[in-house]
């Protein structure tokens, strides 16, 4: 068993890829910002510029993917509970 502590935590690969699909946007908004206050003219910049919204695109479907696959193998109710949607109709 994982022994628990105040910086061990159980973390999925969709919380990941989640985690790295919000810190690449921000990534991104904060390099477009640059690039328009500032317009920059260095030859790497655009390398630079582009890199977080490819990342971004990648832990997108990264993320579809490996929460599609979260839902698949979740099981259902056991003993025939009903869902909440089906218990308020």
């Amino acid at each position: 068993m994982a022994e628990t502590g105040p910086l061990r935590f159980r973390v999925s690969a969709v919380q990941l890829s989640g985690r790295l699909l919000c810190w690449s946007l921000a990534a991104a908004m904060i390099t477009a910002a640059l690039d328009v206050v500032l317009d920059p003219r260095a030859r790497w910049w655009d390398a630079l510029w582009s890199l977080p919204w490819w990342l971004a695109g990648g832990a997108a479907l990264a993320w579809i993917a490996l929460r599609a696959r979260e839902k698949a193998r979740r099981r259902p109710p056991r003993g025939g509970a009903q869902s909440d949607w089906a218990q308020a109709a």
